[in-house]
C-alpha cells in the first residue's frame, strides 16, 4: 500500500516534467505565420481555428468520459500520439483541406489531455491526502508552463527564420519524447458509481456530470465567465503574431516578445496564492478581467500593442490558477475529467463564434480595430460579473 502511494506521489513531479515538454511548443508563435506563408488569408485562418474548436465542441465530453472510464493516463498517452500525427500532417500540407485534417487531429489531442491532465493531478493529490496543496502546485505548473512556452517561442522563432520545416521537425521529435514519457505515470485510484463501462453508463456519466456542473449557480457562472476570458486572451495571442509579422517583425523577434511575456507571467503565477490572500478569490475575479479589457482597448489604439499583451498574459495566468483551484474543489473525482472537458467545450463554443469573426474584422478593418472591438465587447460580461458579485 505504501509503495502504491509513493508511485502516485511521483505523479506530481513527473507532471512538472511532462508540462514543460508539452509547452515546449516550437510552433506556438509560427503556425499562423506559416499558414499565411502557405497562402491562407485571415478569414481562412479564422475558419481553421473554428474547425479546431468545432471538433473540440463535439469531442470534449466524449474524451472526458474516456478519461473517467478508461483512465487519465490512457487518455494522456493517446493525446500525445495524436498530437504527433497532427504536426506531421500540418507541415506537409499545402491547401485548406489538408490543414483542416491537421486541425481536427490537433483538436482531438487537445481534448484527450484537457480534462485528463488536470484530473490526473488532482486525483493523485486526493490519493495521498494533499489536495489542499493544489493551488500552490497549480502556481508551479503555470510557472513551468510559461517557462516551457518561453523556450518554445525562442527556439521556434529562431528555427522558423531558417526553415518552417526545421521548426516543425524538431517539434515532432519533442512530441515523441513526451509521448514516451507519458507511459511513466501511475493511474490514481478512483471510486466509481458504475460497475460496468457500457454505453448506457457513458450516457449516464454525461448527464450526471452536467447536472453536477449546473446545480451550483456560482460555479456555473464562474465557468462561463472564466472560459470567456480565456477565449479573448487566446484570440489575441494568436492574431497578435500576424499583426507583428505584418509590421515587419521577424519570427525571432516575435518569439522574443512572447518569451518576455511568458517570463513575467510565470513570475506572477508563482505568487498567485499570496495575491489571493491579499485580494481574495472574489477580488481576483473582479479586478483582473477589467485589466484584460482595458489592455485590449489599449492594444487597439497603441503603436506598441505587445506591452499591453504582457498585462493580458499576467492577468490570465492569475485568473487561470485561481479558477482551476476553485472548480476542482467543487467537483467530484468520478466526474472530474468529464466536467473539466465540459468547461473546455464551453471555451470551444466561444472560439467557434468569435475567432473567425475576429479574423473577418481583421481582413476588412485591420487587426488593431479587432483588438479594440474585443476590448469593448468584453466590457459587457465584465459589467454583469461586477453586478453579480455586488449582489452576492
Amino acid at each position: 500500500m505504501h509503495f502504491e502511494i509513493d508511485k502516485i506521489e511521483r505523479n506530481i513531479k513527473k507532471n512538472y516534467i511532462f508540462t514543460f515538454f508539452s509547452n515546449l511548443n516550437l510552433t506556438g508563435t509560427i503556425w499562423i505565420i506559416f499558414l499565411s506563408y502557405k497562402g491562407m488569408n485571415l478569414t481562412q485562418i479564422g475558419l481553421l481555428e473554428g474547425i479546431f474548436h468545432l471538433t473540440s465542441f463535439f469531442m470534449e465530453v466524449p474524451t472526458g468520459i474516456i478519461a473517467d472510464f478508461f483512465g487519465r493516463k490512457t487518455s494522456r498517452i493517446f493525446g500525445r500520439f495524436i498530437s504527433i500525427i497532427s504536426n506531421i500532417i500540418f507541415i506537409n500540407s499545402n491547401n485548406f483541406y489538408f490543414f483542416t485534417i491537421s486541425m481536427i487531429f490537433n483538436a482531438l489531442s487537445y481534448n484527450l489531455e484537457s480534462g485528463a491532465g488536470q484530473a490526473l493531478l488532482y486525483d493523485s493529490l486526493i490519493n495521498i491526502s494533499k489536495e489542499e496543496e493544489f493551488l500552490k502546485i497549480s502556481g508551479k505548473i503555470e510557472f513551468i508552463t510559461q517557462i516551457g512556452m518561453l523556450f518554445g517561442y525562442l527556439l521556434g522563432g529562431y528555427f522558423a527564420d531558417k526553415s518552417f520545416e526545421l521548426a516543425y521537425n524538431i517539434a515532432i521529435i519533442i512530441g515523441i519524447i513526451n509521448f514516451l514519457y507519458s507511459f511513466s505515470f501511475e493511474e490514481p485510484k478512483i471510486k466509481y458509481n458504475y460497475n460496468s463501462k457500457n454505453f448506457a453508463n457513458f450516457i449516464n456519466q454525461n448527464k450526471d456530470s452536467f447536472k453536477e456542473l449546473i446545480k451550483d449557480k456560482k460555479l456555473f457562472f464562474i465557468v462561463l465567465f472564466s472560459e470567456l476570458l480565456t477565449m479573448f486572451c487566446t484570440t489575441v495571442f494568436f492574431y497578435l503574431q500576424n499583426d507583428l509579422y505584418y509590421k515587419g517583425f521577424n519570427t525571432t523577434k516575435i518569439g522574443l516578445i512572447f518569451s518576455i511575456s511568458g517570463v513575467i507571467s510565470a513570475f506572477f503565477s508563482i505568487y498567485t496564492q499570496k495575491i489571493k490572500n491579499v485580494l481574495t478569490e472574489k477580488g481576483i475575479f473582479l479586478i483582473f478581467p477589467i485589466i484584460i479589457s482595458i489592455s485590449l482597448i489599449s492594444m487597439g489604439i497603441s503603436k506598441i500593442p505587445y506591452i499591453f499583451f504582457i498585462l493580458i498574459s499576467i492577468s490570465e495566468s492569475i485568473i487561470f490558477v485561481t479558477y482551476s483551484d476553485y472548480i476542482n474543489k467543487k467537483i467530484s473525482s468520478d466526474k472530474r475529467a468529464t466536467i473539466l472537458s465540459m468547461c473546455s467545450m464551453i471555451f470551444s463554443i466561444y472560439m467557434i463564434i468569435i475567432f473567425p469573426l475576429f479574423g473577418k474584422i481583421g481582413d476588412i478593418y485591420g487587426l488593431q480595430k479587432s483588438f479594440l472591438s474585443l476590448g469593448l465587447i468584453l466590457l459587457i460580461p465584465i459589467f454583469i460579473n461586477i453586478i453579480i458579485n455586488i449582489k452576492k
